[in-house]
This record gives C-alpha cells, sequence and structure tokens, in this order.
C-alpha cells in the first residue's frame, strides 16, 4: 500500500531529480545568471514565524497542482497548508468555494462566472491548465464502428459529459451551432470523466466527451475512435482551468493565499518542465497505467489574462445565461496573490 509520506518521498525525488538535470545543464553554460524559472522543480519559498493555515480543499481523483505542490513541497516554510476534505462531485466544487464550504477548487470559467452572477462571494486567483494542441484539455469520442463523422450527425444522438454549465456544453455548443447544428436535437447526458468510457462502450452514449487524465483510457480504447479535441474547436481559447478562492478566505488571509497561488504556479512550471514525471506522480497517485495518462500543460506562472474570460462572458450572453453587463471581465479575476504578476491586475 503506498502511503501520503512514500508518495510525497517518491514526487520529491522526481522533483529532484529534475533540478539536478536542469542544474547541470545551467553550470555548463553560465556563470552568474539565474537559471530560468522553469527549467526544472523551483526551489521553495521559506518563510518564518506565522502559523500556517489550513486551507479546505478536496481531494478528487485528478490531475490536480494542489496535490503536486503538496508532494514537492512547495507549501512547505509558508502559510498555505492543504487540508483535504474528501472527493466532490465536480458539480459542486465551484458553488463550495462560493459558500465558504472549500476554501479553493478548479473548475472552468463559465461555472465562475455564473456563481457571481448568482450572488456568491469567489474569485479566480490562478490561471490553472491551458490546451495546447498535443495537450488539449478534453477529447471528444464515439465507437469505432460508428457513423459520426461531423457536427451534423450529432443531432439526435446523445452526448456524455462531466457537467451542465462548463467547458464541455458551451465550447461544444459554440462550435456545433456554428456548423449548422441545432443543439436542442441533442440529448445531453451527465457522465463523470472516469466513467465516460465505458458509458460509451456499451453504447449508453453516443458520444463522450473525455478530460485528461480518464481521457487516455478512450484514446488507447481500439473499440473507440477519437473525432477531435477542443483545441480542434477553439485553438485553445476555452480551455483555462483556473483555480478560485472564497472571498471571504481570501480577504482575511492574504498571504496564506499568495503563498498557495506561489506553490501551484510553482507545480504548474514544473510539470510544464517535466512533463513525464508529472505523468508518473498521478499514475502512482491515481493507481493508473502510465502510458494511459495524458500530458497537461498550465499556464506560465499561472497569471490570468483577460481573453479566456471575455471568451465565456460572450459565450453564456449569446446561450441567455446571463444578462449583458451583469458581469464584467474585472468581476471575474484578480492577479493580486500571483507573487510572478509584477504588477499585473
Amino acid at each position: 500500500m503506498v502511503t501520503p509520506s512514500t508518495r510525497r518521498t517518491f514526487v520529491k525525488n522526481l522533483a529532484l531529480l529534475g533540478a539536478v538535470g536542469a542544474a547541470g545543464s545551467w553550470l555548463a553554460g553560465c556563470d552568474k545568471e539565474e537559471p530560468a524559472k522553469n527549467a526544472g522543480a523551483p526551489g521553495v519559498i521559506k518563510q518564518a514565524g506565522d502559523k500556517p493555515v489550513a486551507f479546505k480543499y478536496p481531494d478528487n481523483p485528478a490531475f490536480d497542482l494542489v496535490y503536486l505542490a503538496d508532494s514537492l513541497g512547495y507549501f512547505e516554510g509558508t502559510q498555505a497548508r492543504p487540508q483535504y476534505i474528501g472527493k466532490i462531485a465536480a458539480p459542486q466544487i465551484i458553488p463550495l468555494v462560493g459558500t465558504g464550504e472549500i476554501d479553493f477548487g478548479t473548475r472552468m470559467v463559465p461555472l465562475v462566472i455564473s456563481a457571481i452572477a448568482s450572488g456568491l462571494d469567489l474569485k479566480v486567483i490562478a490561471a490553472g491548465g491551458k490546451t495546447l494542441q498535443e495537450a488539449p484539455h478534453m477529447k471528444y469520442f464515439v465507437r469505432a464502428d460508428s457513423g459520426i463523422t461531423q457536427p451534423k450527425d450529432w443531432e439526435g444522438k446523445t452526448v456524455g459529459f462531466n457537467s451542465f454549465g462548463a467547458c464541455a456544453e458551451f465550447v461544444s455548443k459554440k462550435y456545433l451551432r456554428a456548423q449548422g447544428v441545432n443543439v436542442d436535437k441533442i440529448n445531453w447526458v451527465v457522465v463523470p470523466d472516469n466513467q465516460a468510457e465505458q458509458t460509451l462502450v456499451t453504447g449508453n452514449v453516443d458520444i463522450a466527451i473525455i478530460h485528461p487524465p480518464a481521457s487516455g483510457g478512450a484514446e488507447h480504447n481500439p473499440a473507440l475512435r477519437k473525432l477531435w479535441s477542443d483545441y480542434d474547436l477553439d485553438g485553445g481559447l476555452g480551455g483555462m482551468a483556473p483555480y478560485s478562492g472564497h472571498g471571504r478566505f481570501i480577504r482575511d488571509n492574504p498571504q496564506a493565499t499568495s503563498d498557495f497561488v506561489a506553490a501551484i504556479a510553482k507545480a504548474g512550471n514544473w510539470v510544464n518542465a517535466n512533463p513525464d514525471d508529472a505523468r508518473k506522480v498521478i499514475a502512482e497517485r491515481l493507481g493508473m497505467k502510465l502510458d494511459l495518462v495524458e500530458r497537461y500543460a498550465y499556464v506560465e506562472d499561472l497569471i490570468i489574462t483577460e481573453p479566456p474570460i471575455q471568451y465565456y462572458i460572450d459565450i453564456l450572453q449569446n446561450e441567455g445565461k446571463l444578462q449583458p453587463g451583469k458581469v464584467q471581465v474585472k468581476d471575474v479575476y484578480t492577479n493580486q496573490y500571483n507573487p510572478f504578476a509584477k504588477g499585473a491586475v
């Protein structure tokens, strides 16, 4: 049985190997310049004195920077400490952040916008994941013997996706409408990512939209065929998966919030520099076969930019889910707790 302490040792060893390799290449090339912060596992910022603040966080089977930062030791010497409170269903994460039942959580931008519009107290504080062609945020699958090949074929079909109100629904509907598809003729049903592959294989849905790491199994399943990824639909604009914080917690604990953002930003940079090592960590954490764990990519330093947020504000307004002018971009996010942002708002 793998214990938390052995897992943490395993991850730290991976980080150390990455850092040693990066340091070797740096020493060979320069004398006085600092190495690039993305070259390997960043060092831990040490702070002394004040008592650490425990933040409530879900312990979900996911590729998550909080788990990586914790295993890499990036919370050590800071005022932030994770307090895992068990598994939380994906659709509940943002509502629970908004009410303070949990202090931080990661889910897609439209859920945060809708929560803010409904009066909940939360804010995006770190950019989180991004979509690359080689590392998409989500993938679309059908059965290999399916005749579904183009958007119009979706009409009359059942689509399984992880929740309403997030990227899988809105990125898909925006694209399908642009292709002349009547999305009201599609049956949309919620299927958790870790059940989507089997649900599709057994014919309970015709199309499955699956996020990593669960999409790796579908990618390698000969009974299934990939249609496309979200990168193919919008070039990655809708793929930012940010971290949000409860308003009262971040106002009451600004240093702990800054330490939280710094720790996960370092973890994100480490993943970008060491994608295969990161896959090993997640495979070990989730008990998955390594070749089924897909690569993740993160916004550098987790600095938030406005276009991905405006993208979803526009979609929500066009879908009739958000009154025009109800929520502005500046209402949704802040970079003030990110020590790497250097004056960004």
